[in-house]
């Protein structure tokens, strides 16, 4: 059995065609997205009679036809935001109203999803046929959840235990805390109690994949800038520090199983050892539309792992 995991596309249209394109690029019998599914902000482009104008990375554009303004959308997708095509009016509202701010990046986050998920049914058929499972992270909001369970293109993991034909894959999204106090995220201990949760009704823990969004702590799968008071890197990003969790961290150690699979930290690449357990962060590069991800191939006979990185 083979299975692309990729995570933390963060709302990029690009790497997410890209993660539908690869069951058939790399044969695999089903993709996986393990976390940070969705974007973190919207960019608006203000319709003016005739014209549209937006900023994109500080260049003014402006566009007068249609097809003009699909590329531009598009290319604002491509990076992870999302397009919002409002009257100078309606911006001034948003920009005068936390509330109103919010309500709209909803509407514009549930919109895109919808996006997605019918472009995972048009690619990948409905479920069943390349399976494909999709997990919250710290980042998602739980909104996307009740949509995304409702998908008939897609499984959504959280919580659950997946029979994946003889192997099983335990789903957690949830991080120990951050900085930014994001949406899915527990202390250690609150942690552990979900992990334990989740693993409860797993029957081969030789033959399980733990998909769990925080990478363990001190394993060189979570290493990240290191931050000062006002969350800004110290010494330009040169210093680093273990950032993942120790709840998840304890719990491969005791469970061992197979292999498991994380996010969430997007500068440590990489594989390690937990025991006899292999753990993998594939890292992410979503912001340059560079789709980052683990091929993992699970020998069913004889319950092994193998792996590479890839990255296209």
């Amino acid at each position: 059995m083979k299975i692309f995991f990729a995570t933390d596309i963060h709302g990029s249209e690009i790497c997410w065609k890209k993660f539908l394109n690869a069951a058939a690029f790399y044969k695999a019998d089903m993709v996986v997205l393990g976390g940070d599914v969705t974007g973190k902000a919207m960019v608006p482009i203000i319709a003016f009679p005739g014209y549209w104008e937006t900023k994109i990375r500080g260049e003014l554009i402006r566009v007068e036809t249609r097809e003009d303004l699909l590329a531009v959308e598009q290319r604002i997708r491509d990076r992870g935001f999302y397009p919002m095509v409002i009257t100078p009016d309606e911006y001034n509202v948003i920009a005068g109203s936390e509330e109103a701010k919010d309500l709209r990046f909803e509407s514009e986050m549930l919109r895109s999803l919808d996006r997605w998920l019918n472009m995972a049914d048009d690619k990948l058929g409905h479920r069943g046929d390349i399976p494909c499972i999709l997990n919250g992270g710290n980042d998602d909001i739980f909104d996307i959840d009740p949509v995304i369970e409702a998908s008939p293109a897609v499984t959504f993991a959280e919580g659950k235990v997946l029979d994946l034909g003889g192997f099983y894959m335990a789903s957690m999204g949830w991080t120990n805390p951050t900085p930014w106090d994001t949406h899915r995220e527990a202390p250690e201990a609150d942690l552990t109690r979900k992990i334990d949760a989740t693993i409860a009704s797993v029957p081969d823990m030789s033959r399980t994949i733990f998909n769990f969004h925080a990478p363990p702590f001190g394993t060189g799968l979570d290493e990240a800038p290191a931050l000062d008071a006002t969350l800004r890197p110290t010494h330009g990003g040169a210093v680093m520090k273990p950032v993942g969790s120790t709840a998840v961290r304890d719990s491969i150690s005791k469970y061992q199983p197979l292999v498991s699979l994380h996010g969430h930290i997007h500068e440590s690449k990489g594989v390690a050892k937990v025991g006899r357990s292999l753990a993998v962060n594939p890292g992410s590069s979503y912001s340059d539309g560079v789709l980052q991800a683990a091929l993992i191939d699970l020998d069913g006979k004889k319950g092994k792992v193998k792996y590479v990185l890839v990255n296209g």
